[in-house]
This record gives C-alpha cells, structure tokens and sequence, in this order.
C-alpha cells in the first residue's frame, strides 16, 4: 500500500533542508501524485519520445531516476535491438525502492541503476537522455557542464528529455503561477502549513532557472530543435533534438 506523504506534519520545531532520504523515499510515489501537475502525462509521454527516437545498439539514461519511473516508461516502450537504459541516483534509499519496481517488471530492455551523483556520469552512445525533475537540484555552476557532457554523448538525432519548475521573468506572472501551483498542491490534500514548510526546506537546495534561460542555453550548446511539448503551471517539459 502507497503510504500518504504527512513528511510537513505534525510539531516540527526546525525546517531542515530537503534531503531525499529514507523518509522521503518511503512516501516519495504519493508526494510526486500531489506535488507536481501532470506527472502521470510526463512519465507516459517520456516513453512514447524513447519509443520514436531510441536507436539500436545504444545507451538511455534516467538521470535522477528515483524511483524508477521515467525508466520503466521507457522500457516498457521501447522496441529497437539492443537498448539498456541506464538509470541513475545518489539517493540509496530511491534506489533499494527502485530496484523493487524493476525487479518486478516483465519487460526484457535491461535497466542498470547506478548509485552515482548525475554529475558524474559519463554519457556515452546515447540515444535518449532524460533528466525529469533533476536539474533543478544541481549546482547552478554545475549544469552548462552537465548538458555539454550530455549534448557530447548523445547519437546524431538523439534527444534529451528536460522536465522542470521553472520561475518566469515577469515577476507578476511568477507570483501568478506560483500562486497556482499552491492551489493545486492544496486541492490534492496538502495544508497551506505543508505547503510553506515544504517551500521553506526546499529553497536552498531547488534553485529554478527561467524558461527563456532553458531554452536559450539548449540552443546555444547546438541542439538542432528545442520545443517546449508540455507546461502547467510553473511545471514545463522541453524536448530537444541534436
């Protein structure tokens, strides 16, 4: 049984920064439910790009793969010859959760989960590579680097799948959206308590970039076609083509 997300509950006397930990892992599928906007359209979809543009004979990353989900999507889809998706976490507690779901699953692609922190993986012969609400949580010094390792290690034709909270330039249209999003997280069942408690643990460790800096920094590192395919919200999803 799923068990209910009550982490910003109850007497708690300091916010902690986030930390993808035991607690978080063990209620992580019913926060994801609630906390993010259309993420049962982006995990589906996120197979059905891995079905059109996996290559034979390549690699396909999950980059911050958590539980799993962007790579099961992914196999489930997937039909050319000779695939493995290689999925990877720095969260041990994500992955033994993760490595429960990929046991179980029928589907014959091999999914290899990597304990690694993302920014360290080698990205080689790579047809699809997804980071799914990933980037975000990297250092802002660290992310041109991380897309260049990924735009050098994808095939000709190969894509990446780049899925984010994002903050707009109008600040107006920033407090709009957020306002929004809030509104959401309320109608799923979260008190306006969790939802400030969860802002405030999340604020040093989810740094947001603009969706106009996505765009141009995908396009400035020589991605032939960058298109934004789904957005809710402050929630946007990019696909981009080399």
């Amino acid at each position: 049984m799923k068990k209910l997300d009550k982490i910003f509950t109850g007497d708690i006397k300091e916010i902690v920064d986030f930390k993808f930990d035991e607690k978080v892992a063990n209620v992580f599928e019913d926060m994801l439910r609630r906390s993010i906007p259309g993420y049962s359209t982006i995990i589906a979809v996120t197979g059905m790009f891995a079905e059109k543009f996996a290559q034979p004979e390549t690699n396909i990353y999950d980059l911050g793969c958590s539980l799993g989900a962007s790579a099961l999507s992914m196999q489930q889809k997937i039909k050319q010859p000779g695939c493995k998706i290689i999925a990877v976490d720095n969260s041990p507690q994500m992955l033994q959760r993760a490595k429960d779901f990929v046991d179980n699953s029928k589907f014959q692609i091999p999914i290899e989960l990597v304990e690694q922190d993302v920014t360290k993986v080698n990205i080689t012969n790579a047809s699809v590579v997804v980071l799914n609400l990933t980037l975000q949580f990297v250092s802002p010094e660290k992310r041109l680097n991380q897309l260049e390792k990924i735009y050098r290690g994808l095939t000709s034709k190969g894509i990446l799948i780049l899925t984010e909270k994002v903050k707009y330039s109008d600040e107006s249209l920033n407090e709009r959206q957020s306002e929004s999003y809030y509104d959401f997280k309320e109608f799923m069942g979260y008190s306006r308590l969790e939802i400030s408690r969860k802002r405030d643990a999340l604020e040093n460790v989810m740094i947001l970039d603009s969706l106009e800096y996505h765009l141009e920094r995908l396009k400035k590192l020589g991605f032939s076609r960058v298109d934004v395919w789904f957005q809710i919200f402050n929630f946007v999803s990019i696909i981009a083509v080399k």
